[in-house]
């Protein structure tokens, strides 16, 4: 072994040294959200070709899907598509299709798209495919308390949160009233506790003055999580911090609260004591846990790397696999020194991705361990209201949330987007009101419209020119007749 390959782990380095002819350079990247994106961005002047495949056509600034669910900000403002985004970018092209398979033998990714199967080679792959909802093995959970993990998420939670308030305006039983507008929001990490303060807030101030039958101030917002403390990662005295300024806006805070079971009416949690209780609600927010793309198992199958209990790949230090020094796993995907699931370690891992990706194009030496320079952790709480941890320094108030606001402003894409976004939150923080209120039943229905289909619904395009169009193509035939929307198996009511 040279003491190259000693350095990074790699026992076919020399190969890897000798096979740097292909020209052009084929990079496939998995993923258009903050790793995928910046990898591509990082290699624009570099002697590559790109191929950047994602099953969404945009890239998703996901600490903010909070406030679309909100009703602050658009998606639109938090998900700029990815071809306006590397449109000027002449070595990158934009695949829309869902990577089913990567061949790691034969250096081919494959993704699906309507029923289209498409083969990408490569030379170098950066795997970026982020992470979904972890429900901690109750998947059947999202049906009634949907996650926060993508736009179709978010705007199900707005029609919820929303539409709650309308039924209970249209009701007359006070305990109808009062399971409609209790919300529970599952996990106090940063996304539960950012939407419990916003729930919160909707009630308290937008809202308070446009209803007549109902005080939508009254609204019960219930935090629950399993652990201790709120934030805990933030460590106790801002998770403290955290805890009262939400107390004083409303929220409850019940702590050792371990979730046991969620259906259409209520939640069943179970006490640090070990009782168990329920509370009646319609809207559920689930915030807690994450679980990474599958594909990471296909990696570690083929690859030998070792997966850990959320399903993200173990690296090497260069953020490569074991023996494929061509493969780069980044962002939620990866395990490496218990580093967080957060934007930065994505954006820094995608650069660095990036930088070795240049210099075995060159010629150079590669390799280079990962350095991950933690830029801390910060969490909005409500208006004017922040919690900041930036290395050993702490603090909290009208500070830290200006901090957060600059912070966030920076790392959304595109001057237009900052600007609007900056209006909007003027508009919601400054005055009362939620640019972002308009809901639709497809919204909170589609979810279910869908699990109605069944495991086997496959969209596709007509297989043929002259056939009726259709988005279903022969997948409906694979799904047995379904009761009306009046019969006894309409699910639909339960998913208000």
């Amino acid at each position: 072994m040279s003491k190259d390959s000693a350095r990074t782990g790699h026992a076919n380095e020399p190969e890897r040294l000798e096979g740097r002819q292909s020209s052009p350079h084929r990079v496939v990247i998995i993923g258009s959200g903050f790793g995928g994106l910046f990898t591509a961005q990082a290699l624009r002047k570099a002697p590559v070709e790109i191929t950047l495949v994602a099953k969404t056509t945009h890239h998703l600034f996901q600490p903010l899907l909070y406030q679309v669910a909100t009703g602050i900000l658009s998606e639109g403002e938090i998900a700029p598509t990815t071809r306006e985004v590397l449109s000027r970018q002449e070595n990158a092209q934009v695949v829309l299709g869902d990577v089913t398979t990567i061949d790691v033998a034969a250096k081919t990714v494959t993704s699906q798209l309507l029923g289209r199967t498409t083969v990408h080679p490569y030379d170098s792959l950066v795997v970026a495919a982020g992470a979904g909802q972890s429900y901690f093995g109750n998947d059947q959970f999202a049906t009634h308390a949907p996650g926060m993990k993508s736009i179709d998420d978010a705007l199900e939670l707005r029609g919820r949160i929303f539409g709650m308030f309308e039924l209970a305006e249209g009701s007359t039983d006070p305990a109808d009233i009062e399971r409609l507008l209790t919300f529970v929001v599952v996990g106090a990490g940063p996304t539960g506790v950012e939407m419990a303060g916003q729930i919160a807030e909707l009630s308290r101030r937008t809202l308070r003055r446009d209803f007549r039958s109902i005080d939508p101030t009254k609204a019960r917002v219930i935090l629950l999580d399993a652990a201790p403390a709120v934030l805990p990662p933030f460590g106790e005295r801002l998770g403290a911090k955290a805890a009262d300024k939400l107390e004083k806006i409303g929220v409850e805070v019940q702590l050792g609260a371990k979730v046991v079971n969620v259906d259409a009416t209520g939640i069943d949690v179970e006490d640090s004591d070990g009782t168990r209780r329920r509370i009646d609600s319609v809207c559920k927010v689930w915030a807690a846990g994450v679980a990474a793309s599958p594909l990471g198992k296909q990696l570690a199958e083929q690859t030998g790397a070792g997966i850990d209990r959320a399903g993200r790949v173990e690296v090497l230090p260069d953020l490569t696999l074991p023996g494929h020094p061509e493969i780069y796993v980044i962002g939620d995907m990866m395990s490496l020194n218990r580093l967080p699931g957060v934007a930065q370690v994505a954006i820094q891992g995608g650069r660095h991705a990036a930088k070795e990706i240049r210099a075995w194009v060159a010629g150079k030496q590669t390799g280079h361990p990962f350095k991950y320079n933690d830029k801390g952790s910060m969490a909005t709480i409500s208006r004017f209201s922040a919690v900041a941890k930036i290395g050993n320094i702490q603090f909290s108030g009208f500070f830290a949330w200006l901090v957060w606001l600059a912070v966030h402003l920076v790392y959304i894409i595109g001057f237009k987007h900052r600007l609007t976004t900056l209006l909007h939150w003027t508009v919601s923080f400054i005055g009362r009101g939620r640019s972002e209120r308009t809901v639709t039943q497809q919204q909170i229905f589609a979810r279910a419209a869908l699990e109605r289909l069944g495991e086997n619904f496959a969209p596709s395009l007509p297989p043929k020119a002259g056939d009726a169009p259709s988005w279903t193509g022969a997948a409906r035939s694979q799904v047995p007749p379904q009761p009306n929307a009046t019969g006894s198996g309409s699910r639909e009511p339960s998913r208000v």
